[in-house]
Order: structure tokens, then C-alpha cells, then sequence
């Protein structure tokens, strides 16, 4: 007889056992589930690039200058025109508000190039870099300098 309540008392114990095993391998299951369901949002979320700001362009009007020639040939001509790349609204305005600044810098900068130099892909990639630079410093004091990101040439004639 102690051997059927022995029995008997550990079929009561495993009873709630195996309830309490069950409720929490549902509870596993159900949380793993719920999470996988939350990952695809939260990976579409993560794998959706940032839209990149609006470029900020600011069209000069072209440029006719005399260049400097080895021959002193006063019919050596450059006919340019550019757009400037800027990084933020507030350096466009600054060039907007300054622009007779700007363009007397521009063309400066433009009637002490070289024919010659001009010519090849080499001076017209270093003319860029001469515009960002010339651009650079503050138009008046105080100011930041300004940010040119890049010089994309619109027209390009070397007469």
C-alpha cells in the first residue's frame, strides 16, 4: 500500500511539473516569436538609407576674359561659365549678397591663367581648385569662410 501512495504522491507532484514546464516553453516560444515579427520593421528601418539634403547650386553668369600667352597674342580668350556646388542655403545667400565681391575674385583669378595650361584635362582641374580657393576666405570680416564643394563647369571656351 505505500507503494500505490508513493506513486500516487509523486503523480500529484509532476502533474503541476510538467504545467509549469509547459507554461514557460510557451512563453519562450511565444516571445521568440514576437521578436521575430519585430525584427523586419526594425531591419527595413535600419536598411533604409538616409535621403540625402537637396544640393545647394548657385549658376554665375560666364566669364570672357583675356589670358595670359608666351606670344602676348591679345586674341587668347576664355569664355567660362560655372556652377557652384555649396553645402547649406546660408553660404548661397552670403555669395548672393556679396556677388560683385565674388566675381571681381573670379576674375582676378581668371586673367592671371595661362593659355597653355588651360588646355589640357590637368589646368582644367586645377582651375577648379584655384576657384575653391579664391572663394575660401571671408568676404567681409566676421564672416565664416565660405565652402565651395565643387565647380561644375557649364561652359568652357579657350580661344
Amino acid at each position: 500500500m505505500t507503494d500505490k501512495k508513493a506513486k500516487s504522491g509523486k503523480r500529484k507532484l509532476l502533474i503541476p511539473v510538467l504545467l509549469i514546464v509547459a507554461l514557460v516553453a510557451c512563453s519562450v516560444a511565444g516571445y521568440a516569436v514576437w521578436r521575430m515579427m519585430k525584427t523586419p520593421a526594425d531591419a527595413a528601418q535600419a536598411a533604409r538609407p538616409e535621403v540625402p539634403a537637396a544640393p545647394v547650386f548657385y549658376a554665375l553668369d560666364t566669364f570672357t576674359v583675356n589670358l595670359i600667352n608666351p606670344d602676348n597674342d591679345p586674341d587668347r580668350v576664355l569664355y567660362v561659365g560655372f556652377t557652384l556646388r555649396l553645402p547649406d542655403e546660408d553660404t548661397r545667400r552670403r555669395i548672393n549678397d556679396y556677388l560683385p565681391e565674388v566675381r571681381s575674385r573670379l576674375l582676378l583669378l581668371l586673367s592671371r591663367q595661362d593659355a597653355s595650361a588651360l588646355s589640357n584635362d590637368r589646368g582644367k582641374q586645377d582651375l577648379m581648385k584655384q576657384i575653391k580657393d579664391v572663394l575660401a576666405p571671408p568676404l567681409v570680416q566676421g564672416q565664416p569662410q565660405q565652402v565651395v564643394s565643387d565647380v561644375l563647369f557649364t561652359a568652357f571656351i579657350l580661344r
